[in-house]
């Protein structure tokens, strides 16, 4: 019987000790990253809810059946969104089709995170821009999409997207660059018609 306190309390890496002790505590970490990793997969895969749903089942079991290979010099959440990452990939090959941009539920608050960032969406009220952002994703290289959502919609930090992709951190700069770039450039083509 778990200690619904104690999980609560716990950070990631106190709650991998505590399921490695008992299995139980695993309902926990799926509650506190369902949601997460749910978003993460629609947002860089388009996959339908019932796909998306299908691909978190197969994350949560390598997550579960790889927790004594958890590299405690690692964040717990840098390590569950690269398998995450990995197990889209899969999927995509699988398929043998690549990753398509699809129209995304954005939160309020990751919508804000990228009109700050880029001064070209500060015109525009947070419905429109969220509409606009959504243009630009679909329209965006699967990499450069990515690497997007990671940093402003996942607020990821550089060294955990390192962790993710795994790529060096010059190659998350470099990418974050022309994403950056590639965003950029599309907000300005898509404002024109919007």
């Amino acid at each position: 019987m778990i200690d619904p306190l104690l999980a609560e309390k716990s950070s990631d890496e106190e709650l991998i000790a505590l399921t490695l002790k008992d299995q139980d505590y695993f309902g926990e970490i799926i509650k506190r990253y369902q949601v997460k990793l749910f978003n993460y997969i629609v947002r860089i895969s388009g996959l339908a809810a019932e796909d998306a749903e299908d691909v978190l089942q197969d994350i949560f079991l390598k997550i579960y059946l790889n927790l004594n290979d958890f590299d405690k010099s690692q964040k717990f959440s840098s390590w569950a969104y690269a398998i995450a990452h990995n197990q889209v990939i899969s999927q995509f090959r699988k398929r043998q089709a690549r990753p398509e941009g699809h129209a995304v539920n954005l939160e309020d608050n990751a919508a804000k995170n990228l009109m700050i960032d880029f001064d070209l969406l500060k015109d525009l009220d947070l419905r429109r821009a969220k509409e606009l952002i959504n243009k630009v994703l679909e329209k965006m290289e699967p990499k450069y999409r990515e690497i997007l959502v990671l940093k402003f919609l996942t607020e990821q930090s550089y060294q955990e997207i390192s962790d993710i992709i795994k790529k060096p951190l010059g190659t998350v700069a470099s990418l974050m660059n022309k994403a950056k770039e590639e965003f950029r450039r599309e907000v300005v083509k898509q404002k024109i018609n919007f």
